[in-house]
């Protein structure tokens, strides 16, 4: 800091203090949830000690974003996330989307789906098109997609548990419309090791879950180049209760681990390691955000690089989806909800996201309705096109803050890598697994959690709506989606329907095509999954013939 420089940072505490009557300016100083301790002010001098301020978009290590003039040559991929009910109504849903200006799909499943289980078992009754659509065979799939042409609609797919017999099923559906594989476009998640962390939708161990993980890499690097075969998600874990930090620097462990794994197989870097996406949530704190998406592309490109080789530049970018923060919609004056979703939207923006979803206003009641649904895509064209934010690369990059905060989420993020790699013995995968099994990230974002919501009862953290400003809350009575009963009963119906139609040999004989190759781990499952779709054999059926084999998983008591 130059002299003149450090007098007008003195005299700026001096008129501080003033205003403050008698208070230093280090009194402003306040936390994070991370505990980082943030200034009132930043200057230049704040830049002296941090690593690529000069660095340019499109570069590495990409901390300004993947490509040289981000939104200003090409809008991100508005991708609005949906699925409820039938496969009749949730295509119904994205055709009205698409027509009102939604640029890809984002599809979510229902719980049944997600645990490998069809329509009919008796442990999902009741849940049955309630969080997602319901999808059983191809023809749930073939019903989804009607009308809505795969080889030029990008499709994002959040899917883990049963993901072999979902993906399969994009595949054949897709071929039946005269699409072939190579032309298809999109992203299956495909992130189990979130799974065991926060989200619980697993069914195998931790290592056959993980041949399947290679494997679908495998088979996308040879067959769908166009496609991502792995979103790695952090966002569960921000919506779970972990900070920002623990959500960068777990998502990215995950991301060392599949890496880890798919390298074991002998697979190139530089060829699936330009497939790889992630996945992560956009919460209300805007700078803490933006930082952390930046950090987390410099930290993906010096990891590929430095320490697993990658020598083509593609396959250092960490490239995402970002999609706006469940976790803080509040029930409570839902109408305000549409202000933090634009706000977290502007801040995924700005971190340089590759594709965004926008939660609508309603969801912490319901599904959400055609009406909050349009609002939450307005809120991304409207970002898009009329606030300016797109027309310039990396706009808030050099600010002193920005800078700063993104230096310190890399060093919060390291330390965690430090641990993780010890607990594995120099192995990021191994050191995953032992963090999985002895309750590591449970915990930790247990504990984040927990002193969050004890910050939020005390009155220590405010909340709009919830513990201040809490005037009209008796007025809100909303219009809700709801699903009926009647979906499930239609859903059992047709999967009655295709049991009885099709060819109960030739499924029996794909079955059993499917535990033979997950006996044999040289063997890659997708295609004898492929050929198990094409006669009908429905997703729980391809589930329990791997199950025959892998096993099922049950998560220890951690005390």
């Amino acid at each position: 800091m130059s002299g003149s420089e450090n007098e007008g940072v003195e005299l700026w505490k001096e008129r501080a203090a003033a205003e403050l009557k008698g208070r230093s300016a280090d009194d402003l100083v306040w936390q994070t949830p991370e505990g980082l301790p943030i200034k009132a002010l930043y200057t230049a001098a704040d830049l002296e000690a941090l690593s690529d301020t000069d660095t340019l978009p499109g570069s590495p290590p990409f901390v300004r974003g993947p490509r040289a003039t981000m939104y200003a040559g090409r809008p991100w991929t508005i991708r609005q996330y949906a699925g409820f009910s039938t496969a009749e109504e949730t295509n119904a849903f994205f055709r009205d989307n698409l027509a009102a200006g939604q640029k890809g799909l984002s599809v979510a499943f229902d719980l049944a789906t997600h645990r490998g289980y069809d329509s009919d078992h008796p442990r999902v009754v009741g849940d049955v098109g309630k969080a997602g659509v319901a999808i059983d065979s191809v023809a749930d799939m073939k019903i989804l997609f009607d009308g809505i042409p795969l080889d030029k609609m990008s499709v994002s797919m959040t899917m883990n548990g049963a993901v072999l017999p979902v993906l399969a099923g994009f595949i054949v559906a897709a071929e039946e419309q005269g699409v072939a594989a190579e032309k298809l476009s999109g992203t299956i998640q495909n992130d189990i090791l979130k799974e065991f962390m926060v989200r619980n939708t697993y069914i195998y161990p931790p290592a056959p879950s993980m041949r399947i993980v290679a494997d679908i890499i495998a088979y996308c690097a040879g067959n769908m180049p166009r496609f991502n075969p792995i979103s790695i998600s952090g966002y569960h874990m921000h919506e779970a209760g972990a900070t920002a930090v623990q959500e960068l620097a777990f998502t990215l462990a995950n991301g060392f681990a599949y890496v880890e794994a798919a390298l074991a197989q002998g697979q190139d870097i530089n060829e699936f390691g330009r497939r790889l996406s992630f996945f992560f949530n956009s919460h209300i704190d805007f700078f803490e955000e933006v930082g952390k998406l930046r950090a987390a592309r410099r930290i993906w490109a010096r990891w590929m690089q430095d320490r697993y080789g990658a020598t083509d530049q593609r396959a250092m970018m960490c490239r995402f989806h970002t999609q706006t923060a469940g976790v803080s919609l509040t029930a409570n004056q839902p109408e305000i909800n549409i202000a933090r979703v634009a706000l977290q939207a502007l801040a995924g923006v700005l971190g340089g996201t590759q594709s965004l979803h926008t939660d609508s206003f309603d969801e912490a009641l319901a599904l959400p309705t055609e009406k909050a649904a349009r609002i939450a895509l307005r809120t991304q064209q409207i970002i898009a096109h009329e606030t300016g934010a797109a027309n310039v690369a990396d706009p808030l990059g050099g600010s002193p803050y920005v800078e700063w905060m993104t230096d310190e989420m890399e060093c919060q993020a390291e330390e965690i890598f430090t641990y993780l790699d010890d607990l594995g013995n120099g192995s990021m995968l191994e050191g995953v697994y032992a963090g999985i099994e002895n309750g590591y990230f449970v915990g930790q974002i247990a504990d984040s959690a927990y002193r969050f919501e004890r910050e939020v009862n005390a009155g220590r953290r405010t909340i709009v709506g919830v513990n201040a400003f809490t005037e009209g809350n008796q007025d809100d009575n909303p219009h809700l989606m709801r699903i009926e009963d009647e979906t499930e009963t239609a859903q059992r119906q047709r999967l009655t329907n295709i049991k009885t139609r099709r060819n109960a040999q030739q499924v029996n004989e794909a079955l059993q095509k499917v535990t033979d190759t997950a006996a044999d781990p040289a063997c890659n499952l997708m295609p004898s999954i492929l050929d198990a779709v094409r006669v009908y054999a429905t997703v729980e059926e391809i589930s329990q013939a791997m199950e025959k084999e892998f096993g099922t998983y049950v998560e220890q008591a951690i005390v």
